[in-house]
């Protein structure tokens, strides 16, 4: 081959060569394009990653609220159960010793029937406040921890929650006996002696405690949606968790 031929050959090759690059580096430029208009860095579309998360919580709230809800609900699940006030934890010997044990159990037994009674009017409080959450907050809480929405709607829900709840806790409690039971035992209580009567606010204490179980049994569902495939029982549920 001549060197005018082997000029001219060389010369194509660099031609193609650079058009090959320029068309590279549109293709890069088309695909970034893509990722932008799918939100960010290939990420998923911000609807869908607020549409994924309110789904989350709405299935995780509902099956937590139906878990406790049952008969035995916090009563037989020692993560959640109502324990006894600490006041009456500490006397608690002396008083089974002075032959009210068997009060001392109906009184625990029916702080959690009450909290029982009262979850599932928590699942439409839970659901109302799920229609908060923002973009910014959603991708925060998809690239979390296991239990960052629950923590999240925690920390903006839970106040006005316990106003909304505690009147259903009083009402739960008075149909189940658990301030009749208390009284009782607290006169009981008050004749035993370096014991006495352990007054305090009733109605509070079961509230915090029905809430606070509550929302240890969301943060199971949502580990649950996180860490499992198979509870993730819609696409949509799929698509933004399995994307993470």
């Amino acid at each position: 081959m001549s060197k005018s031929n082997i000029l001219c050959v060389s010369t194509i090759m660099v031609l193609v060569m650079v058009n090959l690059a320029q068309a590279q580096s549109q293709y890069g430029d088309i695909l970034k394009g893509a990722k932008k208009a799918l939100g960010g860095g290939g990420g998923l579309a911000d609807s869908k990653i607020i549409d994924g998360l309110k789904e989350a919580l709405q299935l995780g709230t509902g099956n937590a609220v139906q878990t406790v809800s049952q008969v035995g609900g916090y009563y037989n699940n020692a993560k959640i159960k109502i324990p006894l006030p600490g006041s009456i934890q500490k006397v608690e010997n002396l008083v089974r010793a002075a032959g009210f044990g068997s009060q001392v159990d109906a009184f625990e037994l029916s702080m959690n029937h009450a909290a029982e009674k009262a979850a599932p009017e928590a699942k439409s409080i839970f659901w109302n406040a799920i229609k908060q959450m923002k973009v910014t907050d959603a991708r925060k809480i998809l690239e979390g921890s296991d239990n960052a929405a629950t923590l999240y709607f925690k920390d903006k829900t839970y106040g006005r929650l316990s106003e909304i709840f505690k009147p259903i806790v009083h009402k739960s409690m008075s149909e189940v006996g658990v301030t009749e039971m208390y009284q009782q035992l607290d006169q009981k209580m008050a004749g035993v002696p370096f014991v006495g009567s352990k007054r305090f606010d009733l109605d509070q204490y079961v509230n915090d405690k029905a809430l606070d179980g509550l929302f240890v049994m969301v943060a199971e569902e949502e580990k649950k949606i996180r860490q499992n495939p198979a509870a993730r029982v819609t696409d949509l549920l799929k698509e933004v968790f399995g994307h993470k």
